[in-house]
């Protein structure tokens, strides 16, 4: 799983959301170092209402703009569980053998 789609649904794990709040989620879940464009956000929101991941839960209008909300379905809920879970494992993994090079064992020739 991508980072960006990673984030979204991360994003969308506490309540449902629109697309300017998913930016902004994303942003700050990131620490900044994730930004999307409206382009790649809503290219990645079609994919993964496609793929069954997230719903749209309501349209609203604001300002004569259709503003939707996307909220995380149970498959999209355990697809994040499961990424979330291989993702720490792997940063386990990184932090023991990073452990181990802070305090080798002994020399041999």
């Amino acid at each position: 799983m991508r980072e960006p789609t990673f984030l979204i649904l991360t994003a969308l794990a506490e309540r449902p959301r629109h697309g300017y709040g998913l930016i902004q989620e994303v942003s700050a879940l990131s620490g900044g170092e994730v930004v999307l464009g409206a382009g790649t956000l809503y290219g990645a929101l079609d994919r993964l209402v496609e793929q069954g991941l997230i719903v749209v839960e309501r349209e609203e209008a604001v300002d004569g703009r259709l503003r939707r909300y996307y909220t995380l379905t149970d498959g999209g809920a355990s697809a994040l569980a499961a990424e979330a879970e291989r993702l720490r494992r792997h940063a386990a993994a990184a932090t023991e053998r990073l452990r181990r090079r802070a305090s080798p064992g002994p020399v041999t020739a």
